[in-house]
């Protein structure tokens, strides 16, 4: 993993959306989804939640599942952290969990959704809410696929659809709710 550590800076929030991990572009600008991911994810916002990109980065807590940039593969494409860099990585993200209690988690892209839930095909976990209660915590969880330009699930069938009804279900949850009414 190479340094800085990227962070989406303290926002306090019911909601808490977390990413797989910085791109290259990411530790330069200084904030996770700032390249082309992030127009698409905030596209998405705009679209389904009426919210801009500054709402949105003031209103809910960025994390992610690792917070340095994993590096490029070989074949250029950024590298999928490992196992043990997850495990080590792992405290920062449930400590944050436990501070901020959100109501509401949005984990993007499958590495993601699978600290959550077991890993399932997309579209067997896209467009539904999951409850998660445990005797620490309690909140619901919305995966979305990963905004990258690099999959396009998210831009046809049946993903395009499955991830209009999740941001429908984002936009609806009282936990989003709540966020305009500050």
């Amino acid at each position: 993993m190479l340094p800085p550590p990227v962070s989406g800076g303290p926002v306090l929030s019911k909601v808490m959306l977390i990413g797989q991990a910085p791109g290259v572009k990411e530790p330069v600008l200084g904030r996770p989804f700032a390249w082309t991911a992030g127009r698409t994810l905030f596209g998405w916002f705009q679209q389904f939640c009426g919210m801009s990109e500054e709402q949105v980065r003031a209103q809910i807590y960025f994390a992610a599942v690792c917070r340095c940039f994993p590096g490029k593969t070989p074949a250029g494409g950024d590298r999928v952290p490992a196992p043990d860099e997850i495990r080590n990585c792992s405290t920062w993200m449930n400590d944050e969990i436990h501070l901020l209690q959100p109501q509401l988690i949005i984990p993007v892209g499958k590495l993601a959704i699978g600290q959550f839930l077991p890993l399932e095909k997309l579209d067997q976990i896209i467009g539904r809410t999951f409850p998660v209660r445990d005797r620490h915590r309690a909140f619901d969880l919305i995966p979305l696929p990963h905004p990258s330009g690099a999959s396009p699930w998210h831009r046809i069938p049946p993903g395009l659809g499955l991830l209009g009804k999740a941001m429908r279900r984002i936009a609806r949850h009282p936990a989003m709710r709540a966020l305009s009414d500050r």
